[in-house]
C-alpha cells in the first residue's frame, strides 16, 4: 500500500472528512485530496503531524513499516473525540520524557 492510500485510510477509519483533517494540518482539503490520489506528496512536516495525529509512525506512512493499530473514533461525539486525542497527547509527552531521561 502507498502513502497515498495509507493516508486515506486513517482518516477514513478515524472518521475525518478531507475537509476536517485540511483544518487539523491548516491546509486546503485540495491538499489533503491530492496526498490521497497520489498528485503530490506531503512534506516531512506534514507527514510527521499526520502521523503525530493518527497515532502511526512516519515509516508507516512511508511504507517502510507495514502494520499499524486504529482505534476506530468514529461513533463517538466531538468531545470525547477531543478527550482521547487529548490523552493519546500526554502518553506521547510522557514517553518522550522517559526516552530524554534515559
Amino acid at each position: 500500500m502507498v502513502t497515498a492510500e495509507k493516508i486515506k485510510l486513517i482518516r477514513t477509519q478515524s472518521g475525518m472528512t478531507q475537509t476536517e483533517l485540511a483544518n487539523r494540518l491548516h491546509v486546503t482539503r485540495s491538499n489533503v485530496n491530492a496526498w490521497e490520489h497520489g498528485h503530490a506528496v506531503p512534506s516531512t512536516k506534514m507527514l510527521v503531524a499526520l502521523a503525530r495525529l493518527f497515532g502511526v509512525s512516519a515509516d508507516y506512512l512511508l511504507g517502510i513499516e507495514e502494520k499499524a493499530e486504529f482505534i476506530n473514533i468514529a461513533s463517538l461525539r466531538s468531545n470525547e473525540k477531543k478527550v482521547l486525542i487529548h490523552m493519546y497527547q500526554c502518553f506521547q509527552e510522557l514517553n518522550q520524557t522517559n526516552e530524554t531521561e534515559r
